[in-house]
């Protein structure tokens, strides 16, 4: 026996590159292109640095309130963590304790197996349809848990609201999670649905559609109980509120939105356009509801493409994973940006 006998061994999500290039076009991490807006920027620039020696807001009161609005929703429905990851991982710890193992897709956000191994929870990846659609029949049976991305990711495919309600039907005895990550893009949230199904749990992120993923700020949505039930594990385990500025960011986000959902529409007309052109280049491509697209060339390997981009400083993802391994994952960037990466894609595939 050893102390080394003690520790827990995980195998640890790996994120997107971050690379320290000079000059790169980044379409790897799935980053909004556009600024977050006048209103955060102000918000920062009148932000008071002495309160920074005093503890914030324990609940962040402020923003659950402005988010609860914007929604249509009560405060209490609100939960508020430092980033959706953060959610999602009090998320596993509150909600996915039964003795029956949790669904969720075998192509899907690759932190999923980490939090249940990470928490010892059981669980069964569901294959997607060949045509990586999600097949809701899939998810009728009995489980401790349902979560998946909508748009799921990094397929881009969404799975429509009534459909959601036909798993949130067959369901009925367990926590059903869907990670709106992306919906701004194009899809339509299932926040509508918490009225009527109390064991819905409905994950956002500041980081996608509002441009703040350097500030790390993620909600959860759902009916009191629940809610109250992620803020008891939350005091329990990890104290840490979200800090004054933070808090004061968030809200200013929150105010703002107008702009913020003009920003979206010029990221879908985007993505739109490229995909167009890419699909006239031979490439195939789920149809995307998210702020990036997933392609596959039937003659030119993905990791070839991969490593010829990155030769022209841009960076993309390449998923060396079963199944979408001949696959990237491009982030919409500016129009200026995605025009420099489809040049460089006419440039490799005319060699």
């Amino acid at each position: 026996m050893s102390w080394r006998d003690n520790l827990r061994q995980v195998e640890p999500y790996v994120a997107g590159e971050q690379p320290k290039m000079k000059n790169l076009i980044k379409l790897n991490t799935n980053e909004n292109p556009y600024d977050p807006g006048e209103k955060v920027r102000e918000a920062i620039q009148r932000f008071d640095a002495n309160r920074l020696r005093l503890y914030p807001n324990a609940d962040a009161e402020n923003l659950r309130h402005a988010l609860a609005s914007y929604h249509h929703l009560e405060d209490e429905q609100v939960f508020i963590g430092n980033g959706s990851d953060e959610v999602l991982a009090l998320t596993f710890l509150t909600c996915f304790n039964g003795e029956k193992p949790i669904l969720f897709p075998d192509i899907t956000y690759s932190f999923y197996p980490v939090y249940c191994e990470l928490y010892q929870i059981d669980y069964h990846k569901v294959p997607l349809c060949d045509d990586f659609t999600i097949n809701k029949e899939d998810y009728y049976g009995d489980n401790g848990g349902v979560i998946f991305p909508n748009p799921n990711a990094p397929t881009g495919l969404l799975l429509s609201v009534d459909d959601i309600k036909d798993i949130l039907d067959h369901n009925r005895d367990a926590v059903v999670v869907i990670d709106e990550a992306y919906i701004d893009f194009g899809g339509t949230s299932c926040l509508s649905l918490l009225d009527d199904y109390e064991n819905l749990l409905i994950i956002k992120t500041f980081s996608k559609f509002r441009s703040l993923a350097g500030s790390r700020l993620g909600a959860a949505y759902g009916n009191k109980e629940l809610i109250s039930h992620l803020y008891d594990v939350k005091n329990s385990f990890n104290s840490y509120p979200i800090d004054a500025l933070n808090q004061a960011i968030g809200e200013a986000s929150v105010a703002d939105s107008a702009y913020i959902e003009e920003n979206a529409k010029k990221v879908m007309a985007t993505r739109e356009r490229i995909s167009a052109e890419l699909r006239e280049l031979g490439f195939m491509i789920p149809e995307s509801y998210a702020n990036f697209i997933f392609i596959s060339h039937p003659e030119v390997k993905a990791e070839y493409l991969f490593k010829e981009l990155r030769k022209k400083g841009i960076i993309v993802r390449y998923f060396n994973a079963n199944r979408i391994n001949n696959y990237l994952r491009v982030s919409i960037g500016t129009d200026e940006q995605m025009d420099a990466f489809m040049a460089g894609v006419k440039e490799i595939l005319s060699r």
